[in-house]
């Protein structure tokens, strides 16, 4: 079945006869009547009664009438939105862990937008969430990262997914403190300085695991633990309740100026960031502008890039 089909069943109707239709379709009649037979083959209905007064619609295919007039209509639509000459709305959906330099590329991928319409999202939600996003095809790129720990595991489920793995940065473990917090101006930090704080984690849900936990270490036993899901709350704990967490060191200066410092954790581990994208999907003018940014972002927080 083809949408020629059905516009010639249409124009059969509201002409009356296969006779005058043909011409105003500009083919044969022997052609016109081919194409509705072979329509009516492979439906396995008949769609119009011939006699020696003309055609007339049977009870399937004025039932089928109405179902092609459907198509047609949403056709037609399709055919407005996408083949009109203005410039079509700019899309892009991102979905990340929680990092700032994330949101900073989004901003200024935004700002670097030409376009007079565009429709962006940026979604910071759990890992397995952004897994799923991307392979769904519900955002074009997701932001994550592996580890020595991870890499196995979330590896293996991307390739499930049909999903790539783009290396963007590597970056050293560091600690997210209160500024007033006794250990904020040490040059270096232990999991042993930090026991007797708060450790604070996002939250990755009933399905969640280590593997798929944003902090690429954590304590062996904490007594004081907290989970948060957004990052609002998890930098109000931090300087509220003096508590920590484990991340990349780039945060930026609206952050840092007055109540957050970052200080370096004494680990051997480490954290590859990068963005993962559908094989099956070409990203996005505007994804590819917010990749730019990204790098570009990221390369001014002095971080090399990974090409």
């Amino acid at each position: 079945m083809t949408l020629l089909q059905l516009k010639y069943i249409v124009k059969i109707v509201e002409c009356g006869s296969m006779n005058e239709a043909s011409h105003e379709l500009y083919v044969s009649q022997p052609a016109l009547s081919s194409s509705v037979k072979e329509l009516e083959n492979e439906l396995g209905i008949e769609i119009f009664t011939r006699s020696s007064q003309g055609i007339a619609l049977t009870v399937d295919g004025a039932e089928f009438l109405t179902y092609a007039r459907q198509v047609l209509d949403q056709s037609a639509l399709l055919e407005e939105r996408y083949k009109n000459a203005k410039p079509r709305k700019q899309l892009c959906r991102v979905s990340t862990q929680h990092y700032m330099f994330a949101v900073e590329a989004f901003v200024e991928m935004i700002s670097s937008t030409k376009s007079d319409e565009y429709e962006f999202t940026i979604r910071e939600t759990r890992t397995r969430d952004i897994i799923n996003q991307v392979a769904n095809m519900q955002s074009e790129v997701g932001i994550i990262y592996l580890s020595d720990f991870n890499k196995d595991v979330i590896g293996k489920l991307l390739r499930e997914k049909h999903l790539e793995f783009h290396p963007l940065f590597r970056a050293g473990l560091h600690v997210f403190l209160s500024r007033n917090n006794p250990l904020a101006s040490k040059k270096v930090l232990t999991m042993k300085d930090l026991e007797p704080y708060p450790f604070i984690q996002y939250e990755q849900g009933d399905e969640g695991s280590f593997y798929f936990a944003e902090e690429a270490v954590w304590p062996e036993y904490s007594p004081k633990q907290i989970n948060v899901t957004d990052r609002a709350t998890i930098l109000n704990f931090i300087v509220g309740l003096n508590g920590y967490t484990v991340c990349t060191g780039i945060d930026n200066e609206d952050l840092n100026t007055e109540k957050i410092v970052t200080v370096p954790l004494d680990s051997d581990e480490s954290m590859l960031l990068g963005w993962i994208t559908n094989e099956r999907a070409k990203i996005s003018t505007a994804a590819g502008l917010y990749l730019e940014k990204l790098k570009s972002v990221v390369a001014d927080h002095g971080y090399s890039i990974i090409d």
